[in-house]
């Protein structure tokens, strides 16, 4: 019932941005609208907010408690495990592998054509409605003339609405995104396609004024911070940081250059800054919800991120891979630490079967998935698929890796109750090593600090509760000062005095009164959070530092060395290295047996993409890729 609820809501928020550009919207809705809805406290910005930015707001706050209730209600057992519906699986499938949109699946071919069609009807209805009412910005200007810039101004229009979806997918501790299934490592390629959609729409709309102007001899334009309407200026310094992001965030400049894309991108605030300061405070109100609930997240991993975490201790694989361990716990050294991000196992229970095949330290998000898993076995009724983990590395010494799979403080019982395989394959080396040249796995502990913090996630979905509350007070918070502000600051200088508010200066307002809003609501809820976390923290004795052991990654492929412990000796046991080969992944995973095999790939794209060009070939009906996926 409350899903229907959030459904009818979401819904009835797609048609009236279908409804937008229309002539009904604007002739017949329009002036009705304003008439009750543009007050005294509100002015021109009521109408938006109502019906754009509210009905949002209200799912993701709301969705927080559905989330809070559902997460306690859910137990991870056999029954909850297998009963889990594949009727709409065939959606999931891959349907569309291809290098620039990488795996899409039916369901994501269809959600994109309806969205391509909402633009489509969206600047059809613009240019209708503009066309019959051509507008001469310049004495003498010729009708095409006028035509292209109405054109020109469209294509922003278009733009703004894939802004209006553009951050919900980056947004990690989204209550939207969990309501549909969705986490913000599934749905990165959705920011990635509106990203690059709306920047060819704002720079033909760029391209297309700047084209206009000259056609007029109204160059001068570019210069304009008008008082009255839009800033020009604003917008082009807009357009340019987008450019620098845009051009900086295609895959070849993006993985030779990993730090330029990175830093870039973090212009993202000064990009938001001047495009809201160039469309203006009614088009911040119809996007609103998205940034909002960005800046929510975005301030509680920053706050986060300003504790010190405790770490416990590292283990250095001869790979040249690091690993961490965290307490939940007092423990440290200090360091400063987001997350834990990402989805959690129990979702790839409900298989009988799970193999995960991955390149390189393209392996490590599965050793977080099997090490759950095994910390899951120990759970009474619960149900473990069998798991195959198929590898490949280019030398022996990344094996290492593999140990990651046993925890330093594991039991000995927790991985032999697992029905684990890995098939490991070596590419670049034809025979084992000789056994004088394996290097040592090194693990150091550090000693506990009374200063350091427990590591824990930020508000979300370690505390759905909590979000809502921090979404709920954030944005009444904001409408109250935004109405505080506008009834007895600007709606006496718009009205009473004579002069005209500022264009600007509306959007200022906005974004200051959004921040201040946020950062109360958030800090407030962290900081109650920390305190509570303060009372329930414990201290644990030194640990002393063990002296470095032999890898177990070197003891896969030596069976001269001593094994150290039973956990070491089941892995071993459980894994087969193949030297100068690479797996044959079409025969691997069509002799996986069971009816229900859930598949997944990470790390190189041309194994993700061959993997799921076989899994959607039909020849096997048990094979099911997961749309979850690591891109990296």
């Amino acid at each position: 019932m409350i899903r229907l609820i959030f459904l009818v809501v979401f819904l009835g928020w797609i048609v009236i941005w279908i409804l937008l550009p229309t002539k009904v919207y604007k002739n017949t809705w329009t002036p009705k609208l304003e008439s009750k809805l543009n007050s005294t406290y509100f002015e021109g910005e009521g109408n938006n907010l109502l019906l754009f930015s509210f009905p949002v707001m209200f799912i993701a706050a709301f969705g927080s408690v559905y989330l809070h209730f559902q997460k306690e209600l859910r137990k991870p057992t056999c029954k909850s495990a297998v009963v889990s519906s594949n009727r709409l699986s065939f959606l999931k499938r891959p349907l569309l592998v291809m290098a620039p949109l990488g795996i899409v699946t039916a369901m994501e071919i269809a959600f994109a054509a309806m969205f391509i069609a909402l633009l489509i009807w969206s600047l059809a209805n613009y240019l209708y409605v503009s066309f019959g009412h051509l507008h001469m910005h310049k004495q003498g200007e010729k009708i095409w003339q006028a035509k292209f810039r109405s054109v020109s101004l469209r294509l922003g229009y278009i733009g703004n609405i894939c802004w209006a979806f553009l951050f919900f997918p980056v947004t990690r501790g989204s209550s939207i995104l969990p309501l549909v299934g969705l986490t913000s490592e599934s749905s990165i390629k959705y920011h990635i396609w509106v990203g690059h959609l709306s920047m060819i729409l704002f720079a033909a709309h760029a391209v297309g004024f700047i084209i206009y102007w000259a056609m007029t001899n109204q160059m001068a334009e570019m210069l304009e911070w008008s008082k009255t309407w839009v800033s020009n200026v604003a917008g082009e310094i807009a357009i340019v940081v987008g450019l620098a992001m845009w051009v900086t965030s295609f895959e070849r400049i993006r993985r030779k250059m990993f730090e330029v894309f990175f830093y870039t991108h973090h212009l993202y605030s000064l990009y938001l800054f001047f495009y809201l300061l160039h469309v203006g405070a009614a088009y911040f109100c119809m996007i609103l919800p998205g940034i909002f609930l960005f800046l929510v997240d975005r301030y509680l991993r920053f706050l986060q991120s300003r504790q010190r975490a405790r770490l416990l201790s590292s283990r250095l694989l001869p790979c040249g891979t690091i690993e961490l361990n965290f307490s939940k716990s007092r423990g440290p050294v200090e360091m400063s630490v987001e997350g834990p991000y990402g989805p959690i196992s129990s979702h790839f229970l409900r298989h009988e079967l799970l193999v995960m095949v991955g390149g390189g330290s393209g392996v490590t998000p599965f050793i977080s998935i099997i090490r759950q898993i095994i910390f899951q076995s120990t759970q009474p009724d619960s149900h473990i698929p069998r798991i195959l983990l198929v590898c490949a590395f280019k030398n022996s010494g990344d094996l290492a890796i593999l140990d990651l799979l046993l925890p330093i403080n594991g039991t000995t019982t927790q991985i032999t109750q697992l029905q684990l395989q890995i098939e490991a394959y070596i590419t670049r080396e034809e025979e084992q090593p000789i056994a004088d040249t394996k290097k040592l796995l090194q693990t150091i502990r550090f000693k506990p600090n009374q200063s350091d913090s427990p590591i824990t996630a930020a508000l979300g979905p370690n505390n759905w509760l909590w979000l809502g509350a921090v979404i709920t007070s954030s944005f009444v918070m904001f409408l109250l000062l935004l109405g505080i502000v506008t009834r007895y600051y600007i709606y006496p200088i718009d009205h009473n005095t004579g002069e005209i508010y500022h264009f600007s200066y509306f959007v200022l307002w906005d974004l200051l009164l959004v921040c201040a809003s946020i950062v109360i609501a958030s800090g407030a809820a962290f900081l109650w959070c920390k305190k509570q976390n303060g009372v329930e923290k414990q201290q644990i004795e030194n640990l002393e530092v063990p002296n470095p052991t032999a890898s177990p990654g070197s003891d896969l492929y030596s069976a001269d060395t001593e094994l150290e412990s039973v956990p070491h000796q089941s892995l071993v046991q459980a894994t087969n290295v193949h030297f100068g080969a690479r797996p044959d992944l079409k025969r691997i995973l069509f002799e996986c047996k069971g009816s229900d095999v859930g598949v997944l790939a990470c790390g190189p794209k041309a194994m993700r993409h061959e993997v799921a060009k076989i899994c959607s070939s039909g020849l096997a009906d048990n094979l099911h890729f997961e749309s979850i996926s690591f891109d990296w």
